[in-house]
């Protein structure tokens, strides 16, 4: 069962994680795109793409994972599918970038997440990012109608399809940049 949590200590004005200012960001994003505004907010964590998929009880390929890598010096955000993993090594390709670029390639820490996105790790939107930075997709998200990914907090998550994903974000669909786990 998903429910609309609340977050908060005792003592504290409690603000609903659909306020929270990241999270109305990728709202707002979705509705300046002309999209419904469908952030739904679970009481139990979607901070990993398992606790995601438990919590909404689908399949854990359903989940978006927003990846962050440097490559080279430029942030890259890969979406890839919740059961499969990404290959780093064929981000500069996907990106058809020069073989140099290889050797530069690695997982952002938290810092550069957040410098890149202004989201925080567990919470990284695929949308409403700081900067503007070429994404690529996986396309076994496409096994999926309706796909969920972070919405800005490790609370909430938003549902979409790959088609309103791609207009979203201006994403390379790729067959090479992930494998299933």
């Amino acid at each position: 069962m998903v429910r609309v949590g609340f977050c908060g200590v005792a003592g504290e004005n409690i603000m609903s994680h659909l306020e929270n200012q990241s999270v109305l960001k990728v709202r707002q994003a979705l509705k300046d795109a002309g999209l419904e505004d469908n952030v739904i907010a679970l009481d139990e964590t979607a901070r990993s793409a398992e606790d995601a998929a438990r919590v909404l009880g689908i399949e854990l390929g359903a989940i978006v994972k927003s990846l962050v890598f440097i490559v080279g010096e430029q942030p890259v955000m890969v979406l890839v599918a919740g059961d499969h993993r990404c290959k780093e090594d064929a981000l500069p390709r996907a990106l058809a970038l020069d073989e140099e670029a290889k050797i530069g390639v690695h997982r952002a820490d938290a810092l550069e997440v957040r410098a890149a996105t202004g989201f925080a790790i567990g919470g990284v939107a695929p949308i409403a990012m700081d900067l503007a930075m070429p994404t690529l997709l996986d396309v076994s998200l496409k096994r999926f109608e309706t796909i969920y990914a972070a919405a800005g907090h490790p609370h909430c998550v938003f549902r979409t399809d790959v088609a309103a994903l791609k207009r979203l974000t201006g994403c390379i669909v790729s067959y090479n940049i992930a494998e299933p786990i």
